[in-house]
């Protein structure tokens, strides 16, 4: 009982501080000293060792370096025209599909996916294009926005994933083995969209008008040209790590500089796209690292008063059967969902959840697919669904109608994290396969 009441009062004061307005980076750290001094009884000096070589090993981690360069891709990227190519090599491929260019979002997202790791960068670089362009053809407005909402948080599933490489650093669990993992179920989500799009369209061919010309070889040799781009850059960056070529971090810089040579070859690049999307990813960086940081110290103060330890032993205790642990670590994350962002949920989180369902026999590569997941809900709910927010931006829609049109996204997505638990494999397969 120590432990949980320990645990709640963490959360709790995580809760006060971000309810202040107070900084992630400072309110983590603010609770981590306090959690020391106050909870552990340690002395200033001690907690100012502790902190100093908590952050300085965090920092130095070599597998962060992975995070601004996959950052520095998807915003050089977002500032060419390769998502505008997305569109037009998709268009044919979905014409004889029910929905038709509806698809075209979660085909699109999903490759995007593929060489962003961002499910905001996902989200509107595809959206830019397809909103407009399914507006002007007459597509139903609502399946549109929801489509898109819920593919577009494929970025944190498919990888190169910055979330994955996050959990990866802190459950010290192999990136390699994530990104693999990551591959089947996000196919599978992607899948689970189409068919729910194609099923509401049968019903209801209302929603996505009829095709204006037929597939013809001129139109599938341009599909394919305007695709090479974007398939160039996902064999350079998945090719490369799993031939063991490089690493996942080495792969991140022959993404970038093959998103810079392909942007010069189309043309597209300036010393403006240069400037702005490396500013633009140095600003996401120290955001991202700089919580990764305080997490640390967090996790230690957590350490250090015990309390994943007397979870686990509590719950032990409890005899609770894996499925209704399951239930209620997801039930716990949908509800965090509601208010933090993806990174703040896994850092506060993992310190308490992972050693419980590590202890219960879940597989540790299985429950970081698992959390990515819990994550995905995390975007498409309010208050706090950076994808509502996204696509309200795009499109000037009011927040109401984008929830409204996501929520048949969120279940289908509920779906999928069903599915995974009662079938694990899915999630496994390609890790055991492809990574030794």
């Amino acid at each position: 009982m120590e432990a949980f009441i320990s645990a709640a009062v963490v959360l709790a004061l995580i809760f006060i501080a971000l309810g202040f307005g107070v900084w992630i980076f400072s309110g983590l750290l603010l609770v981590a000293v306090a959690s020391l001094a106050f909870v552990a009884d340690f002395s200033v000096d001690r907690i100012g060792v502790i902190a100093k070589s908590v952050m300085w090993k965090s920092a130095s981690t070599w597998e962060l370096a992975a995070i601004p360069l996959f950052l520095w891709m998807g915003e050089i990227i977002f500032r060419s025209d390769i998502s505008e190519r997305l569109f037009r090599g998709l268009t044919p491929l979905v014409e004889w599909l029910p929905g038709r260019l509806l698809h075209t979002n979660v085909m699109g997202c999903t490759l995007f996916a593929a060489v962003s790791g961002s499910t905001s960068a996902t989200t509107a670089t595809v959206g830019k294009i397809t909103t407009t362009a399914l507006a002007e053809r007459g597509y139903d407005r609502s399946l549109s926005l929801g489509s898109l909402a819920g593919a577009g948080s494929l970025g944190l599933l498919i990888p190169p994933s910055i979330i994955m490489i996050i959990y990866g650093v802190l459950a010290e669990v192999s990136i390699a083995k994530l990104f693999a993992a990551g591959v089947i179920p996000g196919l599978m989500v992607a899948a689970i969209f189409s068919t729910y799009i194609m099923i509401r369209c049968v019903m209801r061919p209302e929603l996505a008008p009829a095709s204006l010309g037929g597939i013809t070889l001129r139109k599938l040799i341009g599909a394919f040209v305007d695709l090479v781009p974007i398939g160039i850059l996902i064999v350079a960056v998945l090719g490369g790590i799993y031939s063991g070529i490089v690493t996942p971090s080495e792969a991140a810089a022959v993404g970038v500089f093959a998103a810079i040579v392909l942007t010069a070859i189309l043309r597209k690049l300036t010393w403006s796209v240069i400037t702005d999307s490396l500013m633009a990813a140095v600003r996401t960086s120290c955001m991202v690292c700089s919580i990764l940081v305080a997490a640390a110290v967090l996790a230690t103060a957590i350490g250090y008063m015990h309390i994943p330890d007397g979870l686990t032993k509590a719950i032990a205790a409890m005899e609770l059967s894996p499925w209704t642990l399951l239930l209620l670590i997801a039930a716990l994350y949908i509800v965090l969902g509601l208010f933090l962002d993806g990174i703040s949920i896994v850092v506060m989180s993992l310190p308490v959840t992972l050693p419980i369902m590590v202890q219960a026999g879940f597989d540790p590569v299985w429950f970081g697919v698992f959390l990515v997941l819990m994550v995905e809900l995390g975007q498409v709910t309010p208050p706090v669904g950076f994808n509502l927010f996204v696509l309200q931006g795009i499109t000037g829609s009011n927040l109401s109608t984008v929830v409204y049109a996501a929520f048949p996204f969120f279940l289908l997505m509920c779906l999928a994290v069903v599915i995974i638990s009662f079938a694990p494999s899915i999630v496994l397969y390609l890790p055991d396969l492809l990574v030794k």
